[in-house]
């Protein structure tokens, strides 16, 4: 009798056991810079599916590009227990006191979308980089603008010379440097005289954009040809004023496209994201073109490097989300040091144009 109910017993707490190893699961926490930024809620919409998708949970905090913020958010965290993270960080320089924290747990990080310093990197093999090398947007914006020129050469001024306002990023973000500089050195690569008419940040944001862009119509109104910005957000702000404008190819006909190069607005708007915002513009011959910033393949590669630490202890050089690391250092920071190749696993940027749009704009 008394070996009936022991072993009930031994029974009981090996069913009990087992059932809280099928509760538990991974958890992961996701430092989001800003919500509010169209790309970045894109972004953590396809997390929560990978998480879904692995049957984890994920703890998503957003610190509305406050870097103080941020750091509160990864204490709390790091309180409750979490150990691994998807990183976007407010800021470049802050990466490092997040790296600090993490690896003080002995946890792990992918930083992902905005890149963190060479040391936060180096603070930790935990610690990785999923991103996207920002110079290729830049250049690939470049060879959308050069086709587009050679298409309608009669739209340059004098002497192949493009009149540019330019709409930058957060000031001292990778993506604001990279972006902008691959794009200006490559355009006089190709043999244009690149003249910046107007340029300021707009933070990422469309009303930012938009104000902006208000005023420089008011400024320098005929005098430009191309308008560029390093996100579709800030295109989108620019495109809204030019539409309000009436600055359009025929304005008694303003959503008339008269001269046939895939925008009825009287120059085109070239961004950076392809947010399905973006491409519905596209779609609708306002936004001319802009360049893929994978939101999906981002998140899942910097996800499912955070899954695999939680999961197996290490990366140990794992090709994650058919993503191999690289094998050898890159111009742009912070894969620019032999030493991190390792640790960065860059998603690859697309140009998007009329030709390919419906790729990738959903229905």
């Amino acid at each position: 009798m008394k070996m009936g109910i022991l072993a009930a017993a031994l029974m009981g707490i090996t069913l009990a056991a087992g059932s809280a190893m099928a509760e538990s699961k991974p958890v992961i926490g996701a430092l989001i810079r800003n919500l509010d930024d169209q790309f970045l809620n894109d972004y953590t919409a396809n997390l929560k599916k990978a998480a879904a998708a692995k049957g984890a949970e994920l703890k998503i905090m957003d610190a509305r590009s406050d870097m103080a913020t941020q750091l509160d958010q990864l204490n709390t965290l790091v309180s409750q227990g979490v150990k691994y993270f998807v990183v976007v960080p407010a800021v470049t320089e802050g990466s490092e006191q997040l790296a600090s924290v993490i690896a003080s747990k002995n946890g792990g990080a992918a930083f992902s979308n905005t890149a963190p310093t060479v040391a936060a990197l180096k603070s930790s093999a935990n610690f990785f980089l999923a991103s996207s090398p920002e110079s290729i947007a830049g250049s690939i914006q470049a060879d959308i603008v050069d086709a587009y020129f050679k298409k309608f050469p009669n739209k340059l001024g004098p002497g192949k010379s493009i009149n540019m306002i330019l709409f930058l990023g957060q000031l001292g973000h990778p993506a604001q440097i990279y972006r902008t500089q691959a794009v200006l050195k490559d355009l006089e690569k190709k043999g244009y005289k690149v003249n910046v008419i107007a340029k300021d940040t707009a933070n990422w944001q469309p009303d930012e954009a938009q104000q902006k862009m208000d005023a420089w119509l008011n400024a320098y109104k005929g005098k430009f040809n191309l308008i560029l910005a390093n996100n579709d957000a800030m295109a989108l702000g620019a495109v809204e004023s030019l539409i309000t404008a009436k600055y359009v190819d025929d304005p008694a006909n303003p959503t008339k496209d008269v001269d046939g190069d895939g925008t009825f607005l009287k120059v085109p708007v070239i961004g950076v994201d392809a947010t399905q915002v973006a491409l519905r513009s596209m779609s609708e011959n306002k936004l001319y073109a802009t360049v893929l910033q994978d939101a999906a393949g981002q998140a899942t590669t910097a996800f499912d490097l955070a899954y695999t630490m939680a999961t197996k202890g290490a990366v140990n050089g794992a090709t994650i989300n058919d993503i191999k690391p690289l094998d050898s250092a890159i111009e742009e920071a912070p894969a620019n040091d032999p030493a991190l190749v390792k640790q960065i696993y860059l998603v690859p940027f697309k140009g998007v144009t009329k030709e390919n749009l419906s790729t990738f704009l959903k229905k």
